[in-house]
């Protein structure tokens, strides 16, 4: 029975100990160490989220552009993905952003001496990612494009189908 106290108390501690590592640390260092340095011509985009009451009806989705100069007329999208990759060894997850050379658009007819408008333009936005803050959202972005994001929350109230 002595036995087991120790392993209890050390169970305990193992498992709050791990906890307080996935906590927003005040110092990010503690976090830094489980994902990847950026690669040359790419950066690390880091989002700490603040905790909710009830996290699980929380989503985030990830939208990776930059702001370019068009037409303002037809749709504009980078050719690309956001692609979801596990951190090794350390169970987490990190996003990374593979952009390819050009844009696609419609091609509606505009006036060649309409101005130009600077305009955001998109990967297709990734998620919804879970919400998660204990953890930071990890992102990985070409130099010279920006992460931006936005919540997704689920109503609290629920709705009965009705049968038909």
């Amino acid at each position: 029975m002595l036995r087991l106290l120790p392993l209890g108390f050390l169970a305990f501690v193992a498992f709050f100990g791990a906890a307080s590592v996935h906590a927003r640390p005040d110092d990010d260092s503690h976090w830094q160490k489980a994902y990847p340095a950026a690669e040359k011509g790419m950066k690390r985009i880091v989002i700490h989220l603040d905790a909710q009451k009830d996290e699980y009806s929380w989503k985030v989705e990830l939208i990776v552009g930059k702001t370019v100069e068009t037409d303002g007329v037809n749709r504009v999208a980078l050719m690309g993905k956001l692609e979801e990759r596990p951190v090794e060894g350390w169970g987490y997850t990190f996003y990374r952003a593979d952009i390819k050379p050009g844009m696609i658009s419609t091609l509606i007819g505009v006036d060649p001496n309409k101005p130009k408008v600077q305009q955001f333009v998109t990967l297709m936005p990734y998620g919804p990612v879970r919400y998660n803050s204990r953890l930071p959202i990890v992102v990985y972005i070409p130099e010279g494009y920006e992460v931006r994001y936005r919540f997704w929350k689920a109503e609290e109230t629920t709705r009965t189908g009705e049968e038909g």
